[in-house]
């Protein structure tokens, strides 16, 4: 979905359909969101699911706590990729790039605060890896719902769910056509 909006929101704005990139953009967070409450099992679980896999206990034990660990960061994903395509679609790419380059400098401080000054490895990246990417998503809505996007913003609105089913369908069917394309690359091209 992140990447239809891309295409949608070209389109509108093209068309000079300014209020429309709203609803699209909001259409997708919706369906992205469920899509991520639907993925949430496997994070919390992946340890288990590597050890049924095969996995080595400590390798998966580790992978496990880190999974839970990017449960916040998944969701962090939804909000980053949809305002990016929402922001680009109006040639918006600077505020983009600010963004990215203070949330780079942040994640940098914080992964050396958090893993070599106060030593708490794993947790303390984690919660910079989660800081970097929640912050610019904060930018983000901010710099959409607070004028910068006057003519495409109008706030949020009932009309997001005025025919909804079709985009989920088509999210749905790209969704299994991308898991598809993973699978046959690992399973049959990659062996």
């Amino acid at each position: 979905m992140a990447s239809a909006l891309e295409t949608l929101c070209g389109q509108a704005y093209g068309a000079k359909q300014f209020p429309i990139l709203g609803i699209y953009l909001q259409k997708s967070w919706i369906v992205l969101f469920m899509c991520t409450f639907c993925l949430v099992p496997v994070f919390i679980f992946a340890a288990p699911i590597l050890k049924l896999l095969g996995q080595e206990d400590k390798t998966a034990n580790m992978a496990g706590i880190i999974a839970r660990w990017l449960i916040p960061v998944i969701f962090a994903f939804i909000l980053s990729f949809t305002c990016q395509m929402f922001l680009q679609a109006q040639s918006k790419n600077m505020i983009i790039s600010y963004l990215a380059a203070f949330s780079l400098t942040i994640h940098i401080f914080l992964s050396w605060l958090l893993t070599v000054k106060f030593k708490f490895g794993i947790p303390g990246a984690m919660v910079s890896t989660i800081l970097a990417y929640w912050l610019p998503n904060v930018g983000q809505i901010a710099f959409i719902t607070c004028g910068s996007c006057k003519d495409t913003w109008n706030g949020f609105s009932w009309l997001v769910f005025k025919d909804l089913f079709p985009i989920i369908k088509i999210s749905l069917s790209s969704g299994v056509m991308i898991w598809y394309v993973f699978f046959c690359f690992f399973f049959c091209i990659g062996q």
